[in-house]
């Protein structure tokens, strides 16, 4: 695995990119003239490299910029961490109910509803795996590229009745929210569905995911777009996620490159749309 590993950082990123591309999406990548917006994101990913995009992906380190952004009280509380290492977690003093959350990927998550029933060995393997690894070579997605692994435990938030919050995925193009993604649960594709930003529910889905799902307005719809729209100023694309609940707002994460540009819509005419909806940046120099 390790040889593998080797010959796959060693690829140039366009060159990689449109190998995977053609190899996930069945297509050949245009970079010289991108159109969709999953050929888009394939784009930014080579030619828009800012510095601060590293922070804005790190778990960690993006809590002192949505401090300094919109305030402390967005923040989910952190209950411990960070940590360079698994076994520096001393699970004694963490509550009954917590989130680990490794800080420089995607996906390495765990949710702890019952610290009597957490299976530590498991997480652990899971966990020190992830450390080794990293992000950015899977998918060229470069604000990933110099995120210091490390592992945070957050406090779990649920919502009055004690079940998941919902998940508020705002895609923002060119500092403007078009559409939201609602995840009621995430366990649960068939619980996700798009919506305008005047919460019209739009006929668009991905693989597997139904949009047949009926979900109530927030009540903190506008708030959401103005903190999303913070976000994203001056940023060709960025997913802005929020979770609202008991009246409250909480950050979640900030991507750049949702399922890495490598998923289609259903029907396919949305990657065209959502590819006219972003704007490209001049291209300024090779990268």
């Amino acid at each position: 695995m390790w040889i593998t590993d080797l010959v796959i950082r060693s690829i140039p990123d366009a060159a990689y990119l449109k190998y995977m591309y053609r190899k996930v999406m069945g297509k050949k990548l245009d970079l010289e003239n991108p159109r969709t917006f999953n050929e888009k994101l394939q784009w930014l990913k080579l030619h828009d490299r800012r510095p601060e995009y590293t922070k804005m992906v790190d778990k960690y380190e993006v809590r002192q910029y949505i401090k300094e952004k919109i305030g402390e009280e967005y923040l989910i509380p952190l209950v411990g961490g960070p940590w360079d290492k698994f076994e520096d977690i001393d699970f004694s003093k963490l509550p009954e109910q917590f989130v680990l959350k490794c800080t420089h990927d995607s996906g390495s998550v765990e949710i702890c509803k019952d610290k009597g029933n957490f299976d530590i060995p498991l997480v652990r393997n899971r966990f020190n795996r992830a450390l080794k690894g990293n992000f950015f070579y899977g998918g060229r997605e470069w604000p990933y590229k110099h995120v210091k692994p490390r592992i945070i435990a957050e406090r779990y938030i649920s919502d009055t009745k004690g079940g998941e919050i919902v998940d508020y995925k705002l895609h923002c193009f060119n500092g403007e929210v078009k559409l939201i993604l609602v995840c009621v649960d995430r366990t649960c594709e068939e619980k996700k569905v798009f919506y305008g930003s005047q919460w019209n529910k739009l006929p668009v889905k991905r693989p597997n995911m139904s949009s047949d799902v009926d979900i109530s307005r927030p009540r903190m719809l506008e708030h959401m777009i103005r903190i999303a729209q913070i976000f994203s100023a001056q940023i060709p694309f960025l997913r802005v996620d929020l979770y609202e609940t008991s009246g409250r707002l909480y950050f979640g994460e900030l991507t750049f490159f949702p399922a890495g540009g490598f998923e289609p819509f259903e029907p396919e005419e949305w990657d065209a749309i959502m590819g006219e909806w972003l704007r490209l940046p001049e291209l300024t120099s090779g990268k």
